[in-house]
């Protein structure tokens, strides 16, 4: 009686174009493409949100609008009407204010760290806490502006808002440690 039995031959060779992996590792080659397009999408989610450096909000009426802790680096506000705006604990460093109107607008806590704020207008303003170092505010007007803890560190202003700044100055920043009187150089 004759066996039907095939003789062993040893491990099978694959064909050309096959990978001689176990069944596990051909999945997971199958799979790698999709893995590296998942692992990008979870890289770039987890990487941090770009500023909104190419946002321009110049000549805009944003009264009353709310910007609290956000990420505006970069931004034009150029003759931007903000009064009533919050800007607290926004993140407004490198940021342009030219002429902007910024009555009774909420910017304590915030970062202003070399922003242009020439021209601009803070009447009722509150700098609380903010950061100012580097910041260009020579033709700034500043009235009736709350600045306990505020830093003026390096911030070049006219004789008169300097005048203005001393008489209220008060407070330690949070942040640098400094205190707003030295940062102004008031006597």
């Amino acid at each position: 009686m004759a066996s039907s039995v095939l003789p062993h031959r040893g491990p099978a060779k694959p064909l050309a174009g096959q990978c001689s992996l176990p069944l596990a590792g051909q999945r997971l080659r199958r799979l790698f493409p999709l893995l590296l397009l998942l692992l990008g999408g979870v890289l770039m989610l987890a990487s941090p949100r770009p500023a909104a450096a190419a946002m321009d909000y110049a000549k805009q009426v944003l009264i009353g609008a709310d910007f609290h802790g956000a990420d505006l680096r970069g931004v034009t506000f150029n003759l931007t009407n903000l009064r009533d705006a919050d800007l607290s604990g926004a993140d407004l460093r490198g940021a342009s204010l030219f002429g902007a109107k910024l009555q009774d607008a909420d910017l304590s806590g915030s970062d202003l760290r070399e922003a242009t704020l020439d021209s601009a207008v803070f009447e009722g303003t509150d700098l609380r806490n903010a950061r100012l170092d580097d910041a260009f505010a020579f033709n700034t007007k500043f009235r009736d502006v709350r600045i306990d803890g505020a830093d003026f560190t390096n911030v070049p202003l006219r004789g008169d808002a300097l005048a203005t700044l001393c008489a209220s100055a008060s407070g330690t920043n949070p942040v640098s440690g400094r205190l707003t009187r030295d940062t102004l150089n008031c006597s």
